[in-house]
């Protein structure tokens, strides 16, 4: 007979005698396969229910603990599951009857034996459905699992198990405070690095990962922590002195960056940044970009497939929105003070120009022979748009950033980008935005650009397109911008 359809002989038939009766089945595989297909509607798991169908699947899995087959067990986990998905009667008495010691008791045996990743999913998506009725069922799965079991689920590098694993840990600790500190000390933390190690490897399908950093690195502040376990070089104590260099930085760290600015991308103005976690970011960027070897030019945009390129263009990323959605002004004061427009601004100048730019000067340089300046390139297709766009940002509104952009001598800079670059696609939106900000309410400003244009500096048409024109005061003789209207 095949170990893959074992006979209902093998086990006690008064044990599975009332599943024959709820699904009108002559044998124990067909009556799984039926009920699996009623408990899919919530009339079919509240009849089920009625009946006390779960008690009679536990003892059923249970007794497969031991057996070499593993469709009925299988099929049985897959019944629980869906006996589980918001039923209050079977979820209380899946914790009432020991299922959650019999789902660890399965996955602990295929775990260690057969590695049998279908029923590590199935049983991890029983714990995520019970996870959901309420504190005490949490806190059932919680002090079974933690921190142990946990982290050898997220040890095994498949998405099927990665997934469904970050929804039974985000559910089980979301609004509970005591279990979500216990995620971010060292027992809790291996778990959080072995599922971003997971996740950076095999990727994800569901979105429970990303909840789950953004919790523990964005709301519990535990971002720096994290960076420093996936790779343990530096020193990161005070968050001030980031001792890194490019070649030490890993694939792992890059993912977490990208996922938490995803993360801020989509939810702008949701998310809570600290001044900490921003600092941290710039504090990353720095090092980056001051040990990066900046010979090669890029040919991709993010993800480029280089750890320290990908950590260079995901930190501008988030500070980039971070810059977006600070309200009051009291994260970007802190990247302000710490030298953030200083670092983009020196930057864009050591910059090779766009490649609108690049390629007229090197006409000019095939006519006169004149040799080129030692510019550096742009490391992936977007970085320069990516730096326009943090300076944009910044300027919103806020007329000392406007002050100190001008102060560097960063205008004139700044409306070179507002072109169409090949390597930066929206360079010259995201160029023109920060010309927009740069000027707004500032007359000196304003007066610089006019300046530069009547002296034809600079020929920005761009400029028109923000309904402003240059014109000469009669009464001072000095140029300014004025409204076009």
């Amino acid at each position: 007979m095949d170990d893959d359809t074992p006979s209902a002989g093998f086990l006690q038939e008064d044990m599975f005698q009332p599943l024959l009766i709820a699904s009108n089945s002559s044998n124990l595989e067909k009556a799984l396969e039926v009920l699996v297909e009623v408990s899919r509607t919530s009339d079919g798991r509240s009849n089920l229910a009625s009946r006390n169908t779960l008690c009679t699947v536990l003892e059923l899995c249970q007794d497969q603990l031991n057996s070499s087959s593993s469709r009925l067990l299988a099929m049985s986990l897959k019944l629980l599951r869906n006996l589980c998905a918001g039923e209050l009667t079977n979820q209380n008495l899946f914790v009432e009857h020991n299922g959650v010691g019999i789902v660890w008791s399965i996955l602990n045996s295929v775990s260690t034996s057969n590695l049998d990743y279908g029923i590590i999913r199935m049983g991890l998506q029983v714990l995520a459905n019970v996870s959901l009725a309420g504190e005490s069922h949490q806190l059932a799965i919680w002090y079974q699992f933690f921190p142990l079991k946990f982290i050898e689920i997220a040890s095994l590098r498949r998405r099927e198990t990665c997934d469904p694993l970050c929804m039974v840990i985000y559910t089980c600790s979301n609004g509970s405070g005591a279990l979500i500190d216990e995620l971010c000390v060292e027992k809790g933390l291996p778990i959080l690095e072995e599922l971003v190690r997971t996740a950076s490897a095999v990727g994800f399908g569901e979105d429970w990962i990303k909840l789950l950093l953004s919790r523990i690195c964005l709301g519990e502040n535990q971002f720096l922590r994290l960076f420093y376990r996936l790779h343990p070089v530096g020193n990161f104590e005070n968050g001030q002195d980031i001792n890194l260099r490019d070649d030490l930085f890993v694939s792992e760290q890059a993912f977490l960056l990208a996922i938490l600015s995803e993360t801020l991308n989509e939810h702008i103005g949701e998310v809570s940044i600290s001044n900490d976690f921003a600092l941290y970011v710039l504090g990353i960027l720095k090092q980056a970009v001051g040990n990066f070897d900046w010979m090669l030019r890029g040919n991709s945009g993010l993800p480029t497939g280089s750890a320290v390129i990908d950590v260079i263009g995901y930190s501008l990323t988030i500070l980039r929105d971070t810059c977006a959605h600070d309200g009051y002004g009291h994260v970007v004061n802190s990247l302000l003070s710490s030298g953030l427009v200083e670092l983009l601004l020196r930057l864009l100048y050591e910059l090779e120009p766009p490649t609108i730019i690049r390629k007229a000067m090197k006409k000019s340089v095939d006519k006169e022979g004149t040799a080129s300046s030692s510019s550096k390139p742009c490391p992936y297709k977007g970085f320069r748009r990516d730096m326009v766009a943090v300076i944009g940002n910044c300027a919103y509104q806020r007329k000392h950033v406007q002050d100190e952009i001008r102060q560097r001598n960063g205008i004139f800079l700044l409306l070179q980008q507002c072109v169409t670059d090949e390597d930066n696609p929206f360079l010259r939106e995201w160029a023109i935005w920060s010309m927009r900000n740069l000027l707004e309410g500032n007359a000196e400003n304003q007066r610089v650009v006019a300046e530069l244009e009547l002296q034809g500096s600079v020929d920005v048409p761009e400029i028109a397109g923000l309904g402003l024109r240059v014109e000469v005061d009669p009464k001072t003789q000095r140029t300014k911008l004025v409204n076009a209207s």
